[in-house]
């Protein structure tokens, strides 16, 4: 068994977890903060078999959409407060581990 911890953006929370039990699959959620912008995320723990992580991967790939944003102000690379930057949003990050033991309580 593997254990799957995906992090997206709060506002695609739905969509992801509706095209997850559509597949069969389920998932806790909780909602979490963090990241350099303290965006609402959601991270979703989801256990699945080793065989079936990339149907998984899929099904988060196809929900999860990153956007551009544009910053103004310094960054780390440039000290300019005049300059603006375009920064990635949205999107996710996917954690995978696997479980040594799992017991149905």
């Amino acid at each position: 068994m593997r254990m799957m911890m995906a992090v997206i953006p709060k506002n695609q929370g739905e969509a992801v977890l509706d095209a997850l039990v559509n597949a069969g699959y389920t998932a806790t959620f909780s909602e979490t903060r963090g990241g350099m912008l303290r965006q609402s995320q959601l991270s979703l723990f989801i256990a699945v078999r080793e065989e079936e992580v990339s149907v998984v991967l899929d099904i988060l790939k196809a929900h999860c959409k990153s956007h551009s944003q544009v910053h103004h102000g310094n960054s780390p690379h440039r000290f300019d407060p005049n300059t603006q930057h375009a920064i990635a949003i949205g999107g996710g990050v996917v954690f995978i581990w696997t479980l040594e033991q799992f017991e149905n309580l």
